[in-house]
């Protein structure tokens, strides 16, 4: 999938539109309608070519219709309201739901070591890559939003990090861009060189929870290894999920602190609501007040949201935009890329047995 124009990776920094990047007015309830059916219909589409063709994801499918949709044509602009929708409200739904698959017990149970290894990658990683970021001349947002979509969870941490970067519409969607195309290359990727490494089942389970970005994208690549590597992946990949709450409470503080938030502008909140209630929905999960049928009920609606959310996600990503950013971005994804697989095999491979 391509997401960037790659022929100038060393250009000056490029020079984003001066055009508006965010409507002032809230769309009506009408403007949203079609949009939201078109999301509704992609992912029907989505989850039909998972079902036919498992190994391919279908928040994968949701987001390469979703380009499709976004560079289609003039008309499509009808759209952008109900896509928008999606692509923000909806995708924090579906983040607030992801808690009920994960409890305390569970991360826990991965042991001190595993745990140290998933926290040393995400700040390796997240810390790491605003650093290059800089070094290439980006900017400071673009940085911030493509660190945290590598280090966390793709697209969803992009979403909780977007207020606080006060990032363009360009740049959000630059980093969506790159976190999807590398959690898709992994996704192939990652079995190969397991097998070739010979890693255990633990080994591999391990390393794909702590590299690769969303969790339908963990789930593809461990399910190639069987249902013990798909077990420690998911958890691995959840514990991962929780250390977005400190990330973004960590630079709302910052920002504060430093002053780079705009004091004309609304200030965020240290913790977005939907963070919160990831948070929540762990609780619950941990309690075990939940039964089994709200567990997997939830499970199946945060699937379909996040599927609707990625359409939505995907048609922010506008070809005609993108090229004025240059392919430094594209750089900076591969590194960082190279660089969550690197560390976390390095760990793995230290304190997995």
């Amino acid at each position: 999938m391509k997401v960037l124009d790659t022929g100038a990776v060393l250009n000056p920094s490029p020079q984003l539109s001066s055009e508006p990047t965010v409507s002032e007015a809230p769309p009506s309830p009408a403007s949203i309608v079609p949009g939201v059916a078109v999301a509704v219909a992609a992912t029907g589409a989505a989850v039909f070519v998972n079902a036919s063709v498992p190994q391919i994801s279908t928040l994968i499918v949701a987001v390469v219709i979703g380009i499709l949709i976004g560079n289609g044509s003039d008309r499509v602009d009808m759209l952008r309201p109900g896509l928008t929708f999606a692509g923000k409200k909806l995708l924090r739904v579906g983040v607030v739901l992801l808690g009920l698959r994960l409890s305390i017990g569970q991360v826990t149970a991965l042991g001190l070591p595993t745990l140290v290894l998933v926290v040393a990658t995400v700040a390796v990683t997240f810390f790491g890559t605003q650093a290059i970021g800089r070094r290439l001349g980006l900017s400071k947002p673009l940085s911030l939003l493509i660190a945290t979509g590598y280090s966390i969870c793709g697209a969803s941490a992009i979403a909780a990090m977007e207020s606080t970067s006060e990032a363009e519409e360009e740049e959000v969607a630059v980093a969506i861009g790159l976190v999807t195309l590398a959690g898709s290359m992994a996704m192939f990727t990652l079995p190969v060189l397991a097998q070739m490494m010979g890693l255990s089942d633990d080994q591999f389970g391990t390393w794909v929870g702590a590299s690769v970005h969303d969790v339908a994208q963990v789930v593809a690549a461990a399910s190639t290894g069987g249902a013990s590597v798909l077990a420690v992946a998911v958890v691995v990949k959840l514990t991962r999920v929780v250390l977005l709450a400190p990330i973004v409470a960590g630079v709302s503080l910052s920002r504060a602190n430093e002053g780079d938030v705009n004091s004309d502008a609304p200030r965020p909140p240290l913790l977005p609501g939907f963070v919160l209630g990831f948070l929540g929905m762990m609780a619950l999960r941990t309690a075990g007040v939940l039964p089994d049928v709200v567990l997997s009920g939830g499970k199946t609606i945060e699937g379909l949201l996040l599927t609707a959310a990625l359409v939505g996600l995907g048609a922010g990503v506008r070809f005609d935009r993108l090229r004025k950013l240059g392919g430094r971005p594209l750089l900076l994804g591969l590194i960082a890329w190279l660089l969550v697989a690197a560390v976390s095999l390095g760990g793995v491979l230290a304190v997995v047995a």
